[in-house]
């Protein structure tokens, strides 16, 4: 199997504010590019694009080829599960939505604290052994989004799990709050496989600083800053996928044209990685990924990703060169979402941030910058 996995929780879209919105025939045209040069990893989960993305798979990928082409791996959201009957309610509407009869991996999906501690209460863990058992799972394993400590806690006390699914980038590697090197060295301890999620954090890593692409072009100028964060992730001996939520079907031509013959970073590549990050840690404000775990609880609307990220471009972009074009994609992401000063500081999106984002802090940010 090749080494790169398609990501469906950022596919293209008709319309950017509105995450349900897939473009169904341009998934259709990057899908079919994908299958044809080899690659057969799908990657989906229940929340992602408002529910869509699992119906968007069944229509594009398991209705139009055979099953034995195609590999998908769906997830238990333990966020919606409050007893244990919610298990095999949502796992029958997953199998139905995706249109197969059986998921080639599953996950308990984003594991932190809290969610182990209700997948403990409802026999989570039982739950996905017995779909094994049963044939309607073929490999089991976890998504986690805390810190090492409960890694290795879970890895210790679920010895059953065959893979788990890490944040590991370039830029996170030595990161205190997602700790990626520590938490990938507990899975080579304890002999589990990796597979990786935001390796180009969220596209981040795909639109560096000019310093950074300077450093890339004369290092290899044919390759794109992508290329070099997927690399990094693809050359760690015990990662088994590395996936990248692709947008577009450049990004999907980039992805597949490096990755087709993956060769792992040289020693020289790897200090070229290690200058970049240093100098992007310099640049980036606010690590959020856009993965908008945040968002779909807001009681105000707020679009937090595309705020972020508009403060962000400001940021690493300069305000000579930035502010018209930031300050009116601001303006008109108001008109259809909540302002970053209507944030009424619930904190629901800080509970659901992947990443430990002060989430409430840096609206608070935004707004000064963009609402004066």
């Amino acid at each position: 199997m090749k080494k790169l996995g398609f990501g469906l929780m950022r596919l293209p879209l008709k319309n950017p504010s509105d995450q349900t919105s897939i473009d169904l025939e341009e998934f259709k045209r990057m899908v079919d590019i994908f299958i044809k040069r080899g690659f057969n990893y799908f990657d989906t989960a229940y929340p992602y694009h408002g529910g869509q993305s699992e119906i968007a798979f069944r229509e594009v990928v398991s209705k139009r080829y055979p099953r034995e082409l195609f590999t998908v791996t769906d997830k238990m959201p333990c966020w919606n599960v409050s007893k244990e009957s919610d298990l095999e309610r949502i796992f029958n509407e997953q199998l139905e939505k995706c249109g197969v009869d059986y998921f080639d991996y599953y996950w308990l999906h984003a594991l932190n604290h809290d969610y182990v501690k209700t997948m403990d209460r409802v026999d989570g863990w039982e739950f996905i052994v017995r779909k094994k058992a049963e044939g309607k799972i073929r490999h089991i394993g976890f998504s986690f989004h805390d810190d090492s400590k409960l890694l290795e806690q879970l890895l210790i006390n679920h010895p059953e799990v065959e893979y788990v699914q890490l944040q590991i980038n370039y830029l996170d590697w030595d990161s205190p709050s997602i700790e990626a090197r520590t938490c990938y060295e507990l899975c080579v301890k304890y002999g589990k496989p990796v597979i990786v999620m935001e390796p180009v954090k969220g596209g981040s890593l795909a639109k560096v600083p000019e310093q950074v692409e300077q450093l890339f072009q004369e290092f290899n100028p044919s390759a794109s800053p992508a290329s070099w964060a997927v690399r990094y992730a693809a050359s760690l001996s015990n990662v088994y996928m590395v996936l990248s939520g692709m947008s577009t079907i450049e990004q999907l031509e980039d992805n597949t044209k490096y990755m087709q013959d993956f060769q792992p970073l040289t020693s020289e590549e790897q200090t070229c990685v290690t200058q970049a990050a240093e100098i992007i840690q310099n640049k980036i404000a606010i690590p959020c990924t856009s993965c908008h775990y945040c968002t779909d609880g807001c009681p105000m609307g707020i679009c937090i990703p595309e705020y972020f990220n508009i403060y962000n471009t400001l940021h690493q972009f300069g305000r000579e060169k930035q502010w018209n074009n930031t300050s009116v994609y601001y303006k008109v992401q108001t008109m259809t979402h909540g302002r970053a000063s209507e944030c009424i500081e619930c904190g629901q999106c800080e509970a659901h941030c992947p990443q430990h984002i002060q989430i409430i802090n840096n609206l608070k940010l935004v707004a000064k910058t963009f609402e004066k």
